[in-house]
């Protein structure tokens, strides 16, 4: 019997974008000593933190030139991934909320989305070594946004084809200073507890359309 021949297309697929951010080094210099002279300076909010330091969300009033510059290239990243419904390239007018996390040893963010945005994603300062060494943990963590239902009847079986492995389950992103990621707003995602000594510190943003009242 001739091998029937199968072609495997992955339907409703969820865009996550990742890109190394030019001059890192000294971009993550000078956000780092105004984001950790802002913590000297104002307790954290209480949001998905355990833990840690949750800056207000009004990075972009207080993070200086670099703060600009890196919601500047964040919103050309998300512009680039949007469209109309026909698929054509569009400028929407991205209402921006951007806030600082500084993360220490056993600090963890619970599982949460965005509500009321369109984009939200992740630039890393400083990892805090979760990049070289994985025993530190502090991993970015997304969630199947069909929940467990792929894995419910047959736990141990998987989807074939690209990404199946991670149907019903996550994904993870392991940080590095420079890299800046974007995600639907309504992906659950969570950050695994740190495990290292330094400081792992990120600068989160929301693009919506609407601003929140």
């Amino acid at each position: 019997m001739p091998r029937i021949e199968i072609q495997v297309k992955g339907l409703f697929a969820t865009p996550v974008a990742a890109v190394l951010l030019p001059d890192a080094e000294a971009r993550n210099a000078e956000l780092e000593q105004v984001i950790v002279r802002r913590r000297r300076e104002h307790p954290s909010v209480g949001a998905s933190n355990i833990g840690g330091w949750h800056s207000s969300r009004d990075f972009a009033s207080w993070g200086g030139p670099r703060a600009e510059e890196l919601l500047r290239l964040a919103r050309e990243v998300a512009t680039q991934m949007t469209t109309d419904r026909e698929g054509k390239a569009v400028q929407p007018d991205w209402v921006t909320e951007a806030w600082a996390n500084i993360n220490e040893s056993g600090d963890s963010n619970a599982c949460h989305y965005h509500p009321g945005s369109f984009w939200s994603g992740t630039y890393y300062v400083n990892d805090g070594g979760c990049a070289d060494d994985v025993a530190l943990g502090g991993e970015f963590e997304i969630f199947d946004p069909r929940g467990p239902a792929p894995m419910m009847h047959a736990p141990l079986l998987k989807f074939g084809g690209e990404d199946g492995l991670s149907a019903g389950s996550a994904e993870t992103i392991r940080p590095r200073p420079g890299l800046l990621f974007l995600f639907p707003s309504f992906l659950l995602h969570a950050v695994r507890p740190y495990r290292g000594t330094a400081a792992r510190i990120s600068v989160a943003f929301n693009f919506g359309l609407y601003q929140s009242s």
